[in-house]
């Protein structure tokens, strides 16, 4: 789990960031990492590129820099893997536009990371926009970073941020109550009337009241499972607004009216839980639904011109190899595009305080021109010292074939991303087909042997 928090920075940038790298806390700087700036030198490079904003002289644009800071639960990640993280989030927030610091902090009881990057992006210059809607950007991009590193998260049903305490005492309320949302979504999936729908909620150990409809009915429906201490009501306050009785009939009706085959999201009932094979007319209901679904689903293979088992086996083996590939090369253009936005950067800055390291080499008096001209000369020589090291010409250094580069780049990672959503959509269709047909020949046909590929029952 990890709580985020962000705060704009005024005036002391550069007090800011040697707080955060000191090395008592970053295990001797161990722990710090920066993109498109030495940690050294950042708060010049936020000046220059803050220089250049078009809106530089604006009153309601007074941050310099902006502090991100992303604390996790004690004992539950390593230094190394809160670092990781913490590049994620920065790589993924900001998009390889700002200049930025990130540090991770291990001097406390629990780990956390301090970022700060520049309140102006290095491409068009533009400002960070610190509002509702980019924090919301951030919490849920640090959620989704715990769960792909199988940390805990604290998901509250609404847009508002509730302590921890509070979040503790509610949370086997907000299980059950998770579970029924669960429950009544699939259930609204699988079956085609609002009756239906109310009998499989009682198969499933839903004990329901006042679903009915009429002047005498009550306003809302309540659920209530054997685990829970009282109903729960269908309401929007409580479950949310597409749970109330009549949001719950529009979704089953407006399903009924869309396309003729069902969505590549059912899936097949299935008929040997307990709740449905002691149930002769659920029984009867589901193998009524499950043949419509399979039915469908060979139709829709035959659409993809595949006639078996074998070919569809293939088919999804090819997809899944596709799309390896075109991720292998959106992670190499990712990282193409990352490093060329740096090079990008530092050959502007190199180009446009050239002048000031020239004049200072031939000043009679170089002392005192430095001291004038100090953040232009270093930033200079920083800039100069990372073109080398990245082997560019700086004799023939040219922003505008950098960027045209740049454009490059994106644009195929744009068309590779495009492929790529195309290859995931098609494996997700035909696995669910797979799966499908799978499960209906095992559950009405056990004599049919997965090995005979070949062929497929009439439907």
């Amino acid at each position: 789990m990890a709580v985020t928090k962000i705060h704009g920075i005024k005036t002391t940038v550069d007090k800011a960031i040697e707080y955060i790298c000191n090395p008592d806390k970053t295990d001797q700087n161990l722990y710090i990492s920066s993109f498109a700036c030495s940690p050294e030198t950042a708060a010049l490079d936020f000046k220059y590129t803050l220089d250049h904003t078009h809106d530089c002289r604006d009153p309601h644009n007074t941050n310099k820099a902006f502090h991100l800071i992303q604390a996790f639960s004690p004992d539950e990640v390593s230094y190394e893997e809160a670092h990781q993280i913490g590049k994620e989030l920065a790589d993924r927030l900001l998009d390889g536009k700002y200049s930025y610091v990130l540090t991770t902090h291990i001097d406390k009881g629990h780990v956390h990371n301090h970022l700060i990057f520049c309140s102006a992006d290095n491409i068009t210059f533009s400002h960070y926009h610190d509002c509702k809607k980019n924090y919301w950007k951030i919490r849920n991009l640090s959620d989704t970073l715990c769960q792909e590193h199988n940390l805990s998260t604290i998901m509250p049903d609404g847009k508002k941020g509730m302590k921890y305490n509070e979040w503790a005492a509610n949370k086997s309320e907000s299980s059950k109550k998770a579970q029924l949302r669960k429950d009544i979504n699939q259930t609204i999936r699988i079956v085609s009337t609002y009756s239906e729908f109310l009998a499989f909620m009682e198969a499933k150990g839903y004990e329901i009241k006042n679903a009915e409809f009429g002047e005498n009915s009550r306003k809302y429906i309540t659920f209530r499972s054997p685990d829970m201490s009282r109903p729960v009501r269908g309401s929007a306050k409580s479950l949310g607004k597409n749970f109330t009785k009549e949001r719950i009939k529009e979704r089953i009706e407006n399903k009924r009216q869309k396309a003729i085959f069902p969505s590549v999201h059912n899936k097949l009932i299935d008929t040997n839980a307990p709740n449905i094979a002691g149930n002769i007319g659920l029984q009867k209901w589901a193998n009524k639904e499950n043949l419509k679904i399979v039915s469908a689903e060979y139709n829709k293979m035959l659409t993809h011109n595949l006639h078996n088992f074998s070919e569809l086996e293939d088919r999804i083996a090819l997809l899944h190899m596709q799309q390896k590939e075109v991720n292998t090369s959106v992670v190499s253009l990712e990282s193409q595009i990352h490093h060329l936005r740096e090079m990008l950067k530092y050959a502007e800055q190199y180009q446009k305080n050239k002048i000031y390291d020239d004049h200072y080499k031939s000043s009679k008096d170089p002392d005192r021109y430095f001291r004038k001209y100090e953040s232009q000369i270093i930033l200079f020589a920083g800039a100069e010292h990372i073109l080398q090291e990245n082997g560019m010409d700086l004799n023939h250094l040219n922003t505008n074939k950098l960027q045209e580069q740049l454009s490059d780049l994106i644009s195929r990672k744009k068309s590779l991303n495009t492929q790529y959503v195309s290859f995931k959509q098609e494996i997700k269709e035909l696995e669910l087909i797979q799966q499908n047909l799978s499960k209906y020949l095992k559950q009405e046909a056990p004599e049919i042997q997965r090995s005979s590929h070949n062929k497929l029952p009439s439907l």
